[in-house]
């Protein structure tokens, strides 16, 4: 799919889509509940479809109500099937594996697209810890896995991803953990585990977080059999950032339904907004960013690299030269992000510069975004990044490969139209 922006002025008020961050760990939970939940303002994206077909797998059942309510039944894990494919998602292949261990059958899991290049050593680190046992594909996928986990004390490396403590603290949550502590070194993207947490906490299992260091388990009271849980899905900050950032650099933006004190890592961004000096207003639940002299700013996204995109955008409408500290976390994505954005943006004229775990991007006040044809390399986060930066474009746009932001938001550009932007 191609899709060309054109230089635009933007205004408007738009509500922010679904955390499919939030929608995830909402299906992993609701699965492993014996009863029914009801999932509020559920998400559409190709990840969230991805884990309502795993926790389909996994025995759960599912109806959508007439108003948009996803309700969940289970009886806790019980494959249907011997195979579980995760899509692209990350998250989902990192949280569901454990999951799956769970069950006593053997089971092959797999994914699409990047996400079967990214490594997943973790898994045959781990798992014959946790009396699991796996074959990989050289530490990639599918993996083929049996259980039962049984969750004892273990010390793992956090350094590549947090999405992997999010699996194990769930499993061992759902195992009935109790008395037992997973130890974790140099844990990254802390933010998420304080969402994955705050998940476990809302249906009923007990965990204890010690400085990020060693998460504690006390066994969960019995659970009624028929218990109703409710969960509503927040707004997801990681797309919104793109949308504050087009207020930003563009116009006027407003952007509702995003909660300030959510534990998602990507609320940073407001950090960003606030250093560059644009125009910002923060409300209960709504936000809005206006455009102004822009000027280059520090910001470290070692816990939110998802944020790189959109500030790489912003950055290039700032004068001066801004730095992003993090870039060592942006290789195993849906791209190499750290080169990605470099090789992108240059088509639009930014330059960027990577020295080790930081990111240069020079910038000016009135941008000189060049009119050509770039490409999103299949990731949602660079096709929606250059869409952004478009709009102070000297000409149209054309992204190659546009439709990658179904991964994560597949109203972006829909989201766009209603600001004013002209999409075609």
């Amino acid at each position: 799919m191609q899709v060309t922006i054109h230089p635009s002025i933007v205004k408007g008020t738009i509500r922010s889509a679904a955390s499919k961050s939030s929608m995830q760990r909402a299906c992993a939970a609701a699965l492993l509940q014996k009863g029914t939940t009801q999932i509020i303002n559920p998400g559409i994206s190709n990840d969230d479809i991805a884990a309502i077909d795993v926790i389909q797998h996994l025995g759960a059942t599912i109806n959508y109500e007439k108003n948009g309510d996803l309700i969940i039944n289970s009886n806790g894990i019980m494959p249907i099937s011997n195979e579980l494919n995760c899509g692209e998602s990350g998250l989902g292949i990192r949280m569901f594996a454990p999951l799956a261990a769970l069950s006593n059958q053997q089971l092959t899991v797999n994914g699409t697209g990047s996400l079967l290049s990214r490594p997943m050593n973790f898994f045959d680190d781990i798992f014959p810890q946790l009396g699991v046992t796996i074959e990989s594909n050289n530490g990639k996928l599918p993996i083929t896995i049996k259980g039962p986990l049984n969750p004892v004390d273990i010390e793992i490396d956090g350094s590549l991803s947090s999405q992997f403590l999010t699996g194990l603290l769930m499993a061992y949550g759902a195992a009935g953990a109790d008395g037992v502590h997973i130890s974790v070194k140099n844990l990254k993207s802390k933010p998420y585990i304080d969402l994955t947490i705050q998940v476990m906490n809302h249906f009923g299992y007990e965990v204890t977080n010690h400085n990020y260091e060693i998460f504690s388990f006390k066994a969960s009271k019995q659970k009624n059999i028929n218990a109703l849980y409710k969960y509503q899905v927040e707004g997801d900050w990681s797309g919104a950032a793109f949308l504050l950032v087009a207020g930003a650099i563009a116009g006027n933006v407003v952007v509702e339904g995003l909660d300030v004190l959510s534990t998602q890592a990507d609320k940073a961004i407001l950090k960003a907004l606030i250093d560059c000096g644009c125009i910002l207003s923060i409300g209960d639940n709504r936000i809005e960013v206006g455009n102004s002299i822009l000027k280059s700013f520090h910001f470290n996204a070692t816990d939110c690299p998802d944020l790189f995109p959109p500030l790489v955008a912003l950055a290039a409408c700032c004068e001066g030269t801004t730095v992003i500290e993090g870039v060592k976390r942006l290789e195993h994505k849906e791209s190499n992000r750290g080169i990605t954005l470099q090789e992108e943006f240059a088509k639009l004229g930014v330059e960027i510069k990577l020295q080790d775990d930081l990111m240069l991007i020079k910038g000016f006040a009135v941008p000189t975004i060049k009119s050509t044809t770039v490409h999103s390399r299949h990731d949602h986060r660079i096709a929606m990044a250059c869409a952004v930066a478009a709009l102070k474009a000297e000409g149209p746009v054309v992204i190659d490969d546009a439709d990658a932001i179904n991964k994560s938001y597949p109203n972006f550009y829909l989201h766009l139209q209603k600001l004013g932007v002209i999409v075609v």
